[in-house]
């Protein structure tokens, strides 16, 4: 039976519940996960037999990408109702969990009854699931019993995270309906998110990152979680500060593009790497802005007790998510280039 809600449920979202703001996306949520190979043929069965199934069993409409030759994970993309994509994956999960089971009649293995689902999730929308002081995932953990890590690092060349989702189908099943549930309210800031596409380069970065920095247990995740409450999602929606151009003042050049077209966005960067974005007398943000053709400014202090400084976007969403793509690929090339100087300090 499935746990009651505790008193401390309204920091979510009552079901049924309008997303605030622009309302739900016309064409329903999509959640993505990160699946196998071996996952993501049993996901698809013989001829495509299960995730047809899935589909009308469900009402979604589902999907694995291509396969990547050298690649061995694959994203499992899920769009439709809340309801239906929650049920959708408790399915999944349950397909999942009855083929790690015995390999042949006569062994007496049990099948197994837990296991972790790998979401991804927007940068930008952590904050909406954490939740001040980590309100709403403890809410989701408590309601669900399924336990959840938040990964503290992007995925590779995008702007996603990890979510890892432990525990009986029927657990993540009710996570997921929860953290849908949280991703509507604010849906609109995981506009221009930059997807994971897994590929052979990703996929090292990766391998490499988990091998220095694992998934960790509790405490990790509670560190975790105050690094990331209010500087991803402060309450009010990033726009506190300041906000000046990183060089002297100057001011950036007006973005391209229609006026009505225009989108700003925010997002967090850490403090020790502001520097890096920036550049050498501002060469790194300038050449940024040249390229995508948006307007970024640069907030002249930290927006909460983090440190972290926001970083506001006005663009085209096509020069928006170009822009994105450009700090978070920066981004990646100043973490590879710390660690290599780590690991030559090492030696």
């Amino acid at each position: 039976p499935e746990p009651p809600h505790p008193p401390s449920w309204p920091p979510l979202p009552p079901k049924g519940s309008p997303s605030a703001g622009q309302g739900i996306p016309a064409d329903g949520l999509t959640i993505r996960s990160l699946v196998t190979t071996r996952e993501a043929g049993i996901i698809i069965g013989k001829q495509g037999k299960n995730v047809a199934e899935l589909r009308e069993q469900t009402g979604v409409k589902a999907g694995v990408s291509k396969v990547v030759a050298g690649v061995h994970e694959r994203v499992l993309s899920v769009t439709g109702s809340v309801e239906g994509i929650a049920k959708a994956y408790g399915i999944i999960v349950n397909q999942l969990l009855s083929s790690s089971g015995p390999g042949s009649p006569t062994m007496s293995a049990p099948v197994p009854t837990h296991t972790s689902l790998r979401l991804l999730i927007s940068h930008n929308l952590m904050g909406t699931i954490i939740g001040r002081n980590g309100a709403k995932i403890k809410a989701i953990q408590d309601a669900s019993g399924a336990r959840m890590i938040a990964a503290k690092e992007m995925l590779p060349q995008s702007t996603e995270r990890i979510v890892e989702v432990q525990g009986t189908a029927e657990g993540i099943a009710q996570a997921v309906e929860d953290i849908g549930r949280c991703l509507l309210e604010d849906w609109d800031r995981g506009l221009g998110t930059v997807l994971y596409h897994p590929t052979p380069e990703n996929e090292q970065r990766m391998t490499n990152a988990a091998r220095r920095a694992p998934f960790g247990g509790h405490d990790r995740e509670r560190r975790d979680r105050r690094q990331t409450d209010g500087a991803d999602h402060p309450a009010d929606g990033g726009r506190r500060g300041s906000v000046v151009s990183p060089t002297n003042g100057a001011a950036s050049p007006p973005p391209n593009g229609n006026s009505a077209n225009l989108r700003t966005q925010n997002i967090s960067i850490p403090s020790d790497m502001v520097g890096c974005i920036i550049g050498k007398s501002g060469s790194k943000i300038t050449e940024i802005r040249r390229l995508s053709g948006c307007k970024i400014s640069i907030a002249k202090t930290p927006h909460d007790e983090t440190g972290e400084r926001m970083f506001t976007i006005v663009g085209t969403p096509e020069a928006n998510e170009k822009a994105l793509f450009l700090l978070y690929n920066q981004l990646e090339s100043e973490k590879e280039r710390r660690v290599g100087r780590g690991d030559a300090e090492e030696q």
